[in-house]
């Protein structure tokens, strides 16, 4: 998790302070053999002392036991206002030991038993980062992507006042041009390669369906390129029109306006295709 997000969580309460670290020598001790997992051994302690030992688990990065304390008072403790507590912080704790099933599990029950509570945008928060947190590199599986979107969406419509909101939308953008970025590299794998018609179809869904990211410019580009090898001038003159007149101080229209004129070709819009229909409806505002 960003830094930015422990500060978040920090302020939605989930923290393990250093008063936590007295507790090391005295509750439920590790000395003389004592498992905290065999049967029975917690019954004797209250909901507080164990939630303490979680605290404590949680100060030393241990995450999966942070989460056993938390669990075992939802299981000692159930309905109490200490089980309510642990439930977010067993959430927190599998996360932050990347345990993104059990964290995800942890927080949508959370938000199934306690809807209404202060700590749910952050349970669902923390259920969208289950997701997110996996999407970092751009051959990992899509559909986790497609996942976080929808999460993060979540937080965004259901608690557009929070701060989770605020950092989910940051995070929506993020995820989105990730989807880009891996619909680009498939195009420059096909258009490396000779198949035109197979990279123009991806660098046509950046377009068309991320228009929003960094990587439109270069998908135009692409397109000017891969039309311009089959032949097809009057889209790659429209391509090259589009990026001109949104990325005129790109490299990338730099490099498109090259091509063209080098053909004797100018970047306008002709004909009548899918880019000159984008032409008339983003430039001359002619909604169709």
């Amino acid at each position: 998790m960003s830094g930015q997000d422990d500060r978040v969580a920090s302020r939605a309460g989930l923290r393990a302070g250093l008063a936590v670290l007295a507790l090391s020598g005295l509750l439920l001790s590790g000395c003389g053999g004592f498992d905290p997992r065999s049967e029975g051994a917690l019954d004797a302690y209250t909901a507080e002392e164990i939630f303490q030992r979680g605290e404590y688990e949680l100060a030393r990065n241990k995450g999966g036991d942070a989460a056993f304390y938390f669990g075992e008072i939802e299981r000692l403790y159930p309905y109490s206002e200490w089980a309510k507590r642990a439930l977010i912080m067993q959430a927190f704790s599998y996360h932050r030991d990347r345990d993104y099933p059990n964290s995800r599990a942890s927080a949508q029950r959370y938000i199934d038993f306690y809807p209404t509570s202060d700590d749910a945008a952050y349970a669902q928060y923390l259920l969208a980062l289950s997701y997110y947190d996996q999407i970092d590199e751009i051959g990992r599986d899509q559909g986790l992507t497609f996942q976080a979107l929808q999460a993060l969406r979540q937080v965004i419509e259901r608690y557009p006042d929070s701060e989770y909101a605020r950092a989910s939308i940051l995070k929506f953008d993020l995820a989105f041009d990730h989807l880009a970025a891996k619909e680009m590299e498939i195009g420059r794998y096909y258009l490396k390669r000779g198949h035109y018609t197979a990279a123009i179809n991806r660098f046509r869904v950046v377009v068309e369906d991320f228009q929003t990211t960094s990587h439109t410019p270069e998908a135009l580009h692409r397109l000017v390129e891969s039309y311009l090898s089959l032949g097809l001038t009057a889209e790659a003159q429209t391509a090259g029109a589009i990026l001109g007149h949104n990325y005129q101080s790109t490299p990338w229209y730099a490099d498109s306006y090259a091509l063209l004129t080098g053909r004797g070709l100018q970047p306008q819009s002709v004909g009548d295709n899918w880019l000159s229909a984008i032409y008339r409806q983003v430039i001359r505002g002619e909604w169709l």
